[in-house]
């Protein structure tokens, strides 16, 4: 038995392996209950008492040996299957092909529009979402009892009469007075940004949503620049035959205000059901900076004059791209959003 001990342990010791599966074989080979050291150990019990304690050892000690070797043959086929992986691999071929993505609808859209007002003359300028009462409404011309500042419409965070309410900006109005608050003009600004509303989600509403609004201030600006401004953004939004239409409105921050259509895009004006067949859209408010906000923010409204215009970005791009329910913009739906991949580009 010593001998066929000896025997195994050499074999064992020259074995080699390319593979896990030969390793594997290896394992069973030596190591299974069939395996030849389990036959030893069979044999085992018909050993003289006398040389069963050598015997006993030797055995104990192949079986730790054979262990060891099997464990070594398969950690050394594992790292060479691993280096063969990796001299396989190209690195100067291109990537395998991935799934394009694309940039939001809202997104795209809100470039869209800074791109045409920046060629106008007008910078971006930002604030902060968690505003103060006198940023959002006071400053703004915002009497004590508009309806804007009740639950309904506008998330407060807190309400303080000292210190004064902290809330969730229902406008981007809000970064226009914090501007004019800082700078002299001429003031030529565009602010984009999310703002909130306490409203019911539907699909025409929801409790979040994004707007884009522009202020120029400076001496001698008139009604006229405004509508000139208007009629060069419609057009180079919607088209060079678009025509747009001014009707009187309200808003405690302009005086006066009007509210803008533009003729139907998709009928052209000859009327149909998105236009519920009058031939216009209205897509935003407009009007001349109101007197009192420009003392307000410490800009001599006697020497100065201004405009200013406010817009949804999701009325926008339902426009252009036709989507009817505002929910489908904060879905994350993957499907809706790759129908957006050609527009990105």
């Amino acid at each position: 038995m010593l001998e066929k001990i000896e025997q195994l342990k050499a074999e064992i010791a020259a074995a080699e392996a390319q593979n896990e599966a030969a390793v594997e074989e290896l394992r069973i080979k030596y190591l299974s209950k069939k395996g030849a050291i389990s036959l030893l150990m069979n044999d085992f019990r018909t050993v003289a008492p006398e040389l069963k304690r050598e015997l006993g050892q030797k055995l104990n000690e192949l079986k730790t040996f054979a262990t060891e070797r099997i464990n070594t043959l398969k950690t050394q086929a594992a790292e060479q299957a691993a280096g063969a992986a990796a001299d396989a691999l190209d690195l100067t071929r291109t990537p395998a092909p991935m799934p394009i993505g694309t940039r939001h609808p809202l997104n795209i859209v809100r470039q869209e529009i800074i791109d045409i007002f920046s060629r106008m003359g007008f910078s971006i300028a930002e604030g902060p979402e968690i505003e103060d009462d006198w940023h959002v409404f006071s400053s703004l011309n915002f009497a004590a009892d508009h309806p804007a500042r009740d639950m309904q419409d506008t998330f407060f965070l807190s309400r303080d009469p000292e210190q004064g309410d902290v809330l969730l900006r229902t406008h981007t109005s809000s970064v226009q007075t914090r501007v004019m608050e800082h700078a002299q003009p001429p003031i030529r600004i565009i602010c984009p940004g999310r703002v909130y509303r306490n409203e019911a989600i539907s699909a025409r509403a929801h409790c979040f949503f994004h707007q884009v609004e522009a202020l120029y201030v400076a001496e001698n600006v008139s009604f006229a620049d405004l509508k000139q401004a208007l009629l060069f953004f419609a057009r180079e939004m919607f088209g060079p035959e678009t025509q747009i239409r001014l009707r009187p409105s309200y808003f405690p921050f302009t005086e006066p205000s009007a509210e803008m259509d533009i003729s139907c895009n998709i009928c052209g004006g000859k009327g149909c059901a998105f236009c519920k067949q009058t031939g216009w859209v209205e897509i935003l408010g407009c009007g001349m900076v109101d007197p009192n906000v420009l003392d307000a923010c410490g800009i001599d409204s006697k020497k100065y004059t201004g405009y200013a215009l406010g817009m949804g970005i999701e009325r926008i791009t339902n426009l252009k791209y036709r989507v009817k329910d505002l929910r489908m913009f904060s879905e994350n739906d993957v499907r809706f959003l790759r129908e957006f991949t050609s527009a990105a580009k």
